[in-house]
């Protein structure tokens, strides 16, 4: 049978399971990465587990997310992080470099190859033809301890392209139209592979933009077929011995199609505060703007900003606008510094960022209250940025420009013919700041901690009854923004989970915390339950957002649904997820009910459904699960870190 580009992927690092719809699967992962929001904590489970260094074929530890250092504590994990990628024997980006996506997409993806990092966004890698993946931390320690990762088997959705873009069409404006179709949920379950004769038209940064934010359809991944295009990128890096051509066989067969003229996308724009409320950029012209930011993992490359610096050259920005400009790599920072648009960016009254996520994730330039922000980003989640409530909107480079100059939302088609950018057949090729790892003879140093990095919390084995209140319920679409917030004032917690649990959900119910903590202290026998609508966990790979709630006291999480990384998570960390048999319970039940479920494990053991006592209202419901035994396994045993612990152990035995 002809395969298509994924199953040719997964067959060749397939190491157990078949490519059935919805059965588990494990896989061979040749590349990992973290970056430093994540990365203690993966580093700190990797110690855990004993092993003197990585057994992947590469493993890159990014600095990019924690870059303002108003205090000691990202400082700390820097050094932190760059002693342990030379203990473990991982290659270490140092700040400054670039933002993880980009300059791995630069210096380390290879098509054909696996990779999964501590980051949602990792699908960026998809564009060059990996199989890249976002996970918890955990599970990137696990696979940098050679073991596969594990999920279920996808559906396969053809995007099959048609046509070339128009003038000032870009390629955020593609999958802003995807998302328009499918909203944040319609990617759930699924890969989107792009095939189709306009896949040719677009360059290698187009189809990496494109691959980025199919995370926000709450897709798997996403991946582009390696080609000419590709081999030319490759080329430019230095790196074309790494290059492969691949593609799905003729006559290959798929799940779901999508047809998608390209010709026929206009500039397009997500209103606050979802990647799918999506619009046509015409439709609020007039609209005030008081920030424009262009940058990100999404668009940061250098044709982005050379479109920007062209259509800004001997323009100055609107006087109520506050535009930055955050290039993506040390490379990219270099190259228009040489070749004269950083000059244009200047003098148009832009203001230089360093090359990292930055306002993406909150970490600086909050916007003013009430004011419109307009980002070449890809979130734009309720106070995401930083300010509460928010105006974020999301749009290409070429829109956000337009924004600063006009001062408002305008079609940028306005401006008449296009600027044109020719790529560099070389590009800036210098890894002066990416130290390699250690020769495997040398000395290996000590971990460096600082006094904000806590040991990672023990997992126990889950409790044969789980009872306690309900102590939350929430509606549809919780992010793990939500759960556990992003910006500069938490992101340093980060390794710190008795500090950052203090402000879990602290944007939806600022009592959250202290309630867990006061029945988890009153009685620490007792799990606490949160109640969820749709798309539970949706967003960030961050584990943080079950690793919190757990040390909270949190015993299980209900929902009508979940997203993949989060589901993943909480089984990682010992929560039991569950879902509705009948989606209307949802509407029975009560925060501040007391809930209890009988034999936890005998029953997930016993088949797919539940039973939930409403202690409370005396009633009874029905939940369902999707376990497999050997999640069933790691839940008995507290979680994935001591189910890895005794594989190792018998191995060594």
């Amino acid at each position: 049978m002809p395969d298509n580009l994924v199953q040719k992927l997964v067959r060749s690092h397939l190491v157990s399971g078949s490519m059935k719809r919805g059965e588990e699967i494990a896989l061979r992962i040749d590349q990992t990465l973290t970056q430093d929001a994540t990365g203690t904590m993966t580093y700190l489970e990797f110690e855990a587990m004993g092993l003197p260094s990585v057994r992947s074929k590469l493993s890159v530890s990014y600095v990019d997310h924690n870059i303002l250092q108003t205090g000691f504590e990202n400082a700390d994990d820097h050094r932190f992080l760059q002693s342990a990628a030379a203990r473990y024997g991982l290659y270490f980006s140092r700040p400054g470099n670039g933002i993880c996506h980009q300059v791995h997409l630069e210096r380390f993806a290879i098509p054909g190859q696996t990779l999964i990092g501590a980051d949602s966004h990792t699908v960026n890698a998809g564009g060059l033809g990996m199989l890249a993946l976002g996970a918890g931390g955990l599970d990137v320690a696990v696979a940098m301890a050679g073991e596969p990762l594990y999920l279920q088997m996808p559906r396969v959705l053809l995007v099959r392209l048609s046509g070339r873009l128009q003038p000032w069409v870009a390629a955020k404006d593609v999958i802003l139209e995807i998302l328009r179709r499918l909203t944040v949920r319609g990617g759930v379950g699924k890969i989107l592979e792009y095939g189709g004769e306009g896949v040719a038209t677009l360059s290698a940064m187009q189809r990496a933009t494109i691959t980025n934010m199919g995370t926000e359809l709450g897709a798997t991944t996403s991946i582009f077929p390696s080609d000419q295009v590709t081999r030319e990128f490759m080329r430019a890096q230095g790196r074309e011995k790494d290059w492969q051509p691949l593609a799905a066989d003729p006559g290959a067969e798929y799940d779901e199609v999508l047809e998608l003229d390209l010709g026929a996308i206009e500039p397009l724009v997500a209103r606050p505060s979802s990647p799918d409320n999506v619009v046509p950029v015409r439709e609020l012209a007039g609209t005030p703007v008081a920030q424009v930011c262009i940058g990100s993992c999404t668009n940061s490359s250098l044709p982005d900003l050379m479109t920007v610096a062209a259509i800004l050259r001997g323009r100055t920005v609107h006087p109520n606008v506050s535009l930055t400009i955050s290039p993506g790599t040390k490379q990219v920072y270099t190259m228009i510094a040489r070749n004269g648009a950083l000059a244009d960016l200047i003098a148009a009254g832009a203001r230089i960022l360093e090359s990292a996520c930055g306002p993406c994730i909150g970490m600086g330039q909050s916007p003013a209250t009430g004011a419109a922000s307009v980002r070449s980003f890809n979130r734009n989640f309720p106070g995401r940025s930083g300010t509460s409530p928010d105006l974020v909107y999301l749009a290409s480079p070429e829109v956000c420009a337009m924004a600063a100059l006009r001062g408002a939302f305008a079609d940028p088609r306005e401006l008449g013919d296009p600027p044109t950018f020719a790529a560099p057949e070389t590009m800036a090729v210098d890894d002066n700041m990416i130290i390699p790892p250690l020769p495997a003879d040398a000395p290996k140093p000590e971990l460096v901690r600082g006094p904000n990095i806590k040991p990672f919390p023990e997992q126990k084995p889950l409790a044969k009854t789980l009872q306690g209140e309900l102590l939350l319920k929430v509606g549809d679409n919780i992010t793990t923004d939500h759960i556990s917030p992003a910006g500069s004032k938490y992101l340093p917690l980060r390794s710190n989970i008795p500090a950052l649990s203090q402000h879990v959900f602290e944007g939806i119910d600022p009592t959250f915390a202290r309630r867990a903590q006061a029945a988890r202290d009153a009685d620490p026998a007792n799990k606490g339950f949160i109640v969820g609508g749709e798309n539970y966990g949706q967003g960030s790979s961050r584990e943080h957002a079950a690793l919190c709630p757990l040390y909270l006291g949190i015993g299980a999480v209900i929902a009508k649904s979940f997203a993949r990384i989060h589901i993943a998570n909480l089984v990682n960390f010992g929560l039991v997820p569950l879902t509705f048999a009948d989606p209307a319970d949802y509407d029975r039940i009560a925060q501040g009910d007391m809930l209890r479920i009988d034999d936890v494990l005998a029953s997930v053991s016993a088949g797919p459904t539940l039973t939930v006592q409403n202690l409370t209202q005396g009633t009874a419901f029905q939940v369902k699960h999707t376990l497999t035994e050997r999640l069933i396994t790691i839940l008995r045993m507290g979680g994935l870190l001591n189910y890895v612990r005794q594989l190792h152990a018998k191995e060594n035995a």
